[in-house]
């Protein structure tokens, strides 16, 4: 009897640490960081590890409305860069990313963005059609077109994304099909391949383990 006891406290013990374990999870930081002197609440100074921000944006979105970071700011956002003549890997990307936003779309807390690099073609009608294609429809997921110099900026310095113009690829621009999870601080936390399945999955599981860092 004594053996079934501390064989059954042993098990709880081991789900106690698993659970504190899972719990305690915090996802990475990616990007550029530095140390910096700064001021706690009581104006003692410390030094604090300071990342990779995504700055300040404006674009115009599906709807012809000029929409800024504002839209995001204070939520968990899933960014990708893309463009809607694309034939190679943006109808696989995106066709798995609306699975996540199906799985995420009643949360308030999560947002999707989608950059177009064909600063071209893409205008804001361009973009709602494609949307409404998608079925998508509403703010919470905002297709964004911007000049080739903002855009390309913001993919390659700030998402680590890399993109741009080829006279040799099939449809004319080369990019990464990258789906970036930026936190409600606009920081880095994760890169998914977003042609592969099983990367996906893993940034639906991540997603909530983002939020619950902002819930203690």
């Amino acid at each position: 009897m004594n053996k079934i006891i501390s064989s059954i406290a042993i098990c709880l013990l081991f789900i106690t640490i698993l659970s504190s374990c899972q719990q305690d999870k915090k996802l990475p930081f990616y990007g550029e960081r530095h140390a910096e002197t700064v001021k706690d609440a009581n104006g003692a100074e410390k030094i604090d590890t300071i990342y990779q921000t995504i700055p300040n944006w404006s674009f115009l979105n599906q709807d012809s409305v000029v929409t800024t970071n504002k839209a995001t700011d204070g939520k968990v956002y899933i960014a990708d860069f893309f463009f809607t003549s694309c034939t190679t890997i943006c109808p696989t990307m995106h066709r798995n990313l609306i699975t996540v936003y199906n799985e995420f779309k009643t949360n308030p807390n999560v947002m999707f963005v989608s950059h177009t690099i064909d600063f071209k073609y893409d205008r804001p009608y361009v973009l709602k059609k494609y949307a409404q294609k998608l079925g998508v429809d509403g703010p919470k997921w905002q297709f964004l077109y911007g000049s080739k110099d903002s855009v390309y900026t913001l993919a390659e310095k700030n998402y680590l994304v890399a993109v741009g113009e080829d006279s040799t690829a099939k449809d004319g621009y080369i990019h990464q099909g990258y789906l970036v999870l930026i936190d409600k601080d606009r920081r880095i936390r994760g890169a998914y391949d977003g042609t592969k399945e099983d990367q996906v999955e893993q940034l639906k599981k991540d997603i909530p383990v983002l939020l619950a860092e902002y819930k203690k």
